[in-house]
């Protein structure tokens, strides 16, 4: 292996361009899972139901 080969092969200088790649795909499928938990019915009975508890303990 060349010299000049070696070099690029210990050049990190893209790594955190992925490390943000990977991070922001981990966010997106976060912000998924927890749209979808948010939307679905069980999330919409559960605070139906907390805020009759609220309403009628007043």
């Amino acid at each position: 292996m060349k010299e000049n080969e070696v070099e690029l092969l210990k050049d990190d200088s893209g790594m955190s361009t992925v490390e943000y790649a990977i991070g922001t795909l981990a966010v997106a499928a976060l912000a998924g899972v927890l749209y979808a938990i948010a939307t679905s019915d069980w999330m919409e009975n559960m605070l139906q139901g907390l805020i009759q508890r609220a309403l009628s303990a007043v």
